[in-house]
């Protein structure tokens, strides 16, 4: 398995010292964000950040986020624009589109026409940049992209599949009541766990985001190991909501530990 971190499981880091954690993690690479309370990288220049990731053997498998990239405006092209510069600067692999998530644009019609519109509209600066954007359903009854098939059938009508990549996040999959998965066209994988055994499915929230233990309720070793026999060769990368995981205060082990008991039930449930 290849696993990653994305900022959001330690944002309390600098990105120096986010960059090490990682590094003793032995992850393929990170995820940055720009929805931290401060400026993405740190202020760092990003060819400057770019180069730092690299001098650790990291590779920055994403750069995070255009929001609500699906109510498409102006606005939000320059957002893509000025995204997909700073990628493109740290040697960035993708940037992502996040949708809607506030109960508005979800009616069947309106929210596909909305896809369609943002994934024409931030195609050519994709193209010329030569950088994939990754497009994550949220599973949220309140989302405005709830469904993994819905999008893979509309990038494949605009024939858009070297521009698009879709996010299998382990939490949206199951919020969103699972479905087929779509291994040729997933470019990350994001996981995490819920544990509290009081939440129903929909109650759940991002603050809930736990790392992976023998008490998650999302079914992340099946659905892990169901994208590896799959086909999918792509990076697992943490991403962890949970005000408790920001305030641990060893999260090196605590990772570590998590990405080893994934390994090894993902082993067990194989053979």
């Amino acid at each position: 398995m290849k696993f990653a971190l994305n900022q959001m499981t330690a944002p309390g880091l600098g990105y120096a010292a986010f960059l090490d954690l990682a590094q003793a993690l032995g992850v393929t690479g990170i995820e940055v964000r720009n929805d931290l309370g401060r400026p993405i990288f740190d202020g760092i220049a990003a060819a400057d950040a770019g180069a730092m990731a690299r001098d650790r053997g990291l590779r920055i498998l994403g750069v995070s986020q255009v929001y609500p990239f699906n109510s498409w405006s102006d606005a939000i092209a320059d957002e893509v624009r000025a995204l997909v510069a700073i990628a493109a600067a740290a040697g960035g692999e993708t940037i992502s589109l996040i949708p809607r998530n506030d109960g508005t644009a979800t009616a069947n019609g309106e929210r596909q026409a909305n896809l369609r519109v943002a994934l024409k509209g931030a195609r050519g600066m994709l193209e010329d940049a030569g950088m994939v954007a990754l497009v994550e359903p949220l599973g949220f009854a309140r989302s405005s992209l709830r469904s993994k098939a819905e999008l893979v059938e509309t990038i494949g009508v605009l024939d858009a599949n070297g521009v698009y990549r879709i996010v299998h996040d382990t939490f949206h999959h199951t919020l969103a009541g699972g479905g087929p998965l779509y291994p040729g066209q997933t470019g990350i994988v994001h996981i995490s766990a819920v544990t509290d055994p009081g939440l129903t499915i929909g109650q759940m929230e991002d603050e809930h985001r736990v790392l992976v233990d023998e008490s998650d309720r999302l079914g992340n070793i099946e659905q892990i190991r169901a994208l590896l026999a799959a086909g999918y060769d792509g990076a697992f990368s943490y991403e962890c909501f949970s005000p408790a995981v920001h305030a641990l205060p060893d999260p090196l082990t605590a990772i570590r530990a998590s990405f080893a008991f994934i390994s090894a039930q993902v082993k067990a449930l194989a053979a």
